[in-house]
């Protein structure tokens, strides 16, 4: 297993607003950053306080921060997430993942 890579206590964010599922709602995420400018952590909130969807965006954030603090790779992310037939993220989770995408790819160019 691999070391885990520990942010620092006070790090760079940025916060965008993202879209999904045609339910009128938004989702803030913010991202927080290695001194480096590598990615960290992930957080997603949107939805009503104690609602399914929110508690998963919550969670699955969580998620996606352990792996990247692990050394996942974004774009291994996107390649196992679930999607539609039309290859479009059937989560929340897989949506951000899919915005955070181009970036990664240009960090790796």
């Amino acid at each position: 297993m691999t070391d885990r890579r520990t942010l620092p206590m006070r790090r760079s964010a940025e916060t965008f607003d993202i879209s999904f599922g045609g339910l009128n709602r938004g989702y803030a995420v913010t991202l927080g950053f290695y001194e480096d400018g590598a990615l960290g952590e992930i957080f997603i909130s949107g939805g009503k306080s104690g609602e399914a969807v929110e508690a998963i965006a919550r969670d699955g954030a969580v998620l996606l921060s352990l792996a990247l603090q692990y050394g996942a790779q974004v774009e291994t992310m996107a390649s196992a997430i679930t999607r539609d037939g039309q290859g479009q993220p059937s989560s929340i989770i897989g949506a951000v993942i899919d915005r955070l995408l181009p970036e990664a790819r240009a960090k790796d160019e």
